[in-house]
């Protein structure tokens, strides 16, 4: 969907998903119903279970955009197809250890590319005790008495991060009679 503001009402495009592989399906559909020229990939490698590596890159032409500019591109396209050597693009260079980066230095060589901003992904969890004991409040107080009282204690284990927080039966009776607003709405918990 796209919204113009010259337009009365957005744009919905439609295609047909044709090949089932997102980035030859999205190309087609840039294509077809955006009518933009582009140059699309995305793979990932899975082993086993395990995704080993997942990466793409889309390169469109922009309005005024030089012929000799589209012509290093698609060299350097070519030249990008040859170092990976897969018929998975862009992973077999990232297995190898080759960065987005140093695609992106590929793909326009010659263009004088300057990078604007450059971050690293990190694992990061947010859960604490304070969070735990914000979901144990939802519970109705019979349930939480009920567990206590099987289990000797509460215990939760972050599905992000695999930390498990344990409150014994005094440290909930404790936090119970402290607990101020309501756990159900985030503007009351400081979270």
């Amino acid at each position: 969907v796209k919204n113009h503001p010259d337009w009365p009402n957005p744009y919905n495009g439609i295609t047909a998903i044709r090949d089932g592989d997102i980035d030859r399906d999205i190309g087609i559909y840039l294509a077809e119903s955006e009518q933009r020229s582009c140059a699309l990939a995305a793979a990932t490698t899975v082993n086993g279970i395990l995704c080993t590596s997942a990466g793409g890159y889309l390169v469109e032409q922009l309005p005024d955009c030089s012929e000799e500019t589209m012509k290093r591109v698609e060299t350097n396209l070519a030249t990008l197809v040859e170092k990976d050597g897969t018929d998975k693009l862009p992973t077999g260079l990232l297995n190898t250890g080759v960065t987005p980066l140093e695609i992106a230095e590929i793909i326009l060589d010659g263009l004088d590319m300057k990078p604007l901003q450059q971050i690293e992904p990190k694992a990061a969890c947010h859960c604490t005790e304070e969070r735990l004991f914000r979901a144990v409040r939802l519970l109705p107080k019979e349930e939480v008495d009920d567990i206590l009282k099987k289990e000797e204690q509460i215990e939760a284990r972050c599905q992000f991060c695999g930390k498990v927080y344990r409150m014994g039966p005094d440290e909930v009776a404790e936090r119970f009679a402290n607990a101020q607003g309501d756990p159900s709405k985030d503007s009351d918990m400081n979270l």
